[in-house]
């Protein structure tokens, strides 16, 4: 089959691989790519993978692989709180509040896909949230709301456990 050399087909054609096998690296990707007749350079496969929402997380075997969040529709509230507890115990390393700000640590570059988790999640009490490269600034409605937002998050995080 031929691919076009376009950008849409490029995304589905990476959508498709990440779905049907567990990519364990950029370099493994391009491979797979190449092997299906479409050339990458390293600053477009990382362009790719972010605006695809693409993000590493361990996999059944315990490798990192590459994963996208296919929930971000909203379809189903119980996948995505399922997903947002999945992200929320892998990315969340620390978390503390101060009245109705929440203040998320994570990975280096792990920041914004666990924001846009939380958004498109529904964490309850959240309205807002800012991400940096490893931290997530969260806002709650209630003056007083970071503590229980904290407190939810660390149940989802140990309730996979």
């Amino acid at each position: 089959m031929s691919i076009p050399q376009t950008k849409i087909a490029r995304h589905k054609l990476i959508v498709d691989l990440l779905a049907s096998q567990q990519v364990k690296s950029q370099p493994e990707l391009r491979d797979l790519l190449a092997q299906r007749g479409v050339e990458v350079t390293q600053a477009t496969m990382s362009r790719d993978l972010l605006e695809l929402g693409a993000v590493r997380l361990r996999g059944a075997e315990g490798h990192l692989i590459y994963v996208i969040d296919n929930g971000s529709d909203g379809s189903d509230e119980r996948a995505a709180a399922a997903r947002l507890a999945r992200v929320v115990e892998e990315l969340v390393v620390g978390v503390e509040a101060s009245s109705n700000l929440v203040v998320v640590r994570t990975p280096p570059g792990a920041a914004q896909f666990l924001a846009s988790s939380i958004d498109h999640g529904g964490l309850p009490g959240v309205i807002g949230s800012v991400a940096g490269d490893d931290t997530v600034l969260l806002i709650t409605a209630e003056l007083t709301g970071g503590q229980a937002v904290v407190e939810h998050l660390l149940a989802l995080s140990s309730a996979r456990r």
